[in-house]
């Protein structure tokens, strides 16, 4: 998954927006202003770091050498994935979908009530 891919699977998440809090180089994407993924832009191969469950964080890092403890994050609830090419894209896309869906279940039931509402109309 190269740059751009990446870029456009985040954002299709419900809510999801892209800010660049720590200046260049460093993507954050997040839900109702939560992070739910940082991308090294500049890290060749390219990384991303997710959010995870402890028991699979460490799950993940056991099954793939691409898959350490997340780099400056709690290294408990965090992993930082190696765009290697050595995970499948299937399991990477899992990956994703499981740190959006653990930050959104983490929301206030109004925060949830409003992401689900999505945006008001304009008129």
């Amino acid at each position: 998954m190269n740059l751009e891919e990446l870029r456009l699977y985040l954002l299709a998440k419900k809510g999801a927006t892209e800010e660049t809090p720590f200046g260049p180089g460093a993507l954050v994407y997040k839900v109702m202003g939560k992070m739910f993924a940082l991308v090294a832009e500049d890290a060749e191969p390219l990384s991303i770091t997710l959010k995870c469950e402890p028991g699979q964080a460490l799950f993940w890092r056991d099954l793939y050498a691409a898959v350490r403890p997340g780099y400056h994050m709690n290294k408990t609830h965090w992993n930082t994935v190696t765009l290697d090419g050595s995970i499948p894209q299937s399991e990477l896309s899992g990956m994703i979908d499981d740190s959006y869906e653990l930050v959104v279940e983490g929301l206030t039931r109004a925060r949830r009530e409003e992401l689900a509402r999505g945006p008001a109309d304009p008129d």
